[in-house]
């Protein structure tokens, strides 16, 4: 097929379903349930999630991050605070996020408050990275404008060079944020489009789970 023909190209969802009954009564533990299946069947990059910040005029971007715990309180992951992300959730924090696991038909979208995690969690992860990635960390001024590449290609050398030797630590401008879900949605391809969609809301009393039409 051609660019031309976007509109005819359509995908019918047989894998599975998805009903009330068979699902966990925590969406964390029923994420969890998902992840693991995706882990075990090879999908690539499975905790890849596109996360959407907005700025205080709620003016809307998304990237994609990657998932690196899932607790109790919520999802985590780590990025430049001074990134754009993290410049807008600063200033507003909140975001939705959208895990897509294509190759089994199954989203899940999470919507919640946004906070930074403590600074020894940071350095705990910071410290399990390869060395590389930490001199990556120090190297980027992540969503800034640069000349050209070989810009990036000097620092890098340079925070070599000033770390030879030494402990590299965790920058102060980059660590982790904590996503506190209060609406998170399992969906599932089905045939004909009529997609199973479960979603729990968050509560004073807990979670309440509900279906919602695809």
């Amino acid at each position: 097929m051609k660019i031309e023909d976007l509109s005819n190209m359509r995908q019918d969802y047989t894998v599975g379903d998805l009903r009330e009954q068979m699902v966990q009564s925590d969406p964390l533990d029923q994420f969890k349930l998902w992840m693991e299946k995706a882990i075990e069947l090879d999908i690539v990059e499975p905790n890849a999630m596109i996360i959407a910040t907005s700025t205080v005029a709620g003016k809307p971007s998304a990237r994609t991050v990657l998932l690196k715990e899932v607790n109790k309180n919520g999802f985590v992951f780590f990025t430049n605070y001074n990134s754009r992300k993290g410049r807008e959730l600063s200033a507003n924090p909140f975001a939705s996020v959208v895990f897509d696991w294509h190759a089994i038909a199954r989203q899940v979208r999470i919507e919640g408050r946004v906070e930074k995690i403590s600074e020894s969690d940071s350095d705990d992860y910071f410290n399990s990275r390869p060395e590389s990635s930490k001199i990556g960390a120090w190297v980027s001024p992540q969503s800034q404008v640069i000349r050209e590449r070989a810009e990036l290609e000097l620092m890098q050398v340079e925070y070599e060079k000033q770390f030879e030797g030494r402990t590299i630590h965790r920058p102060p401008f980059w660590g982790g944020f904590l996503i506190r879900p209060d609406v998170i949605e399992f969906w599932q391809g089905r045939p004909n489009r009529l997609h199973d969609r479960i979603v729990y809301y968050k509560t004073e009393d807990g979670w309440t789970i509900h279906r919602l039409a695809p």
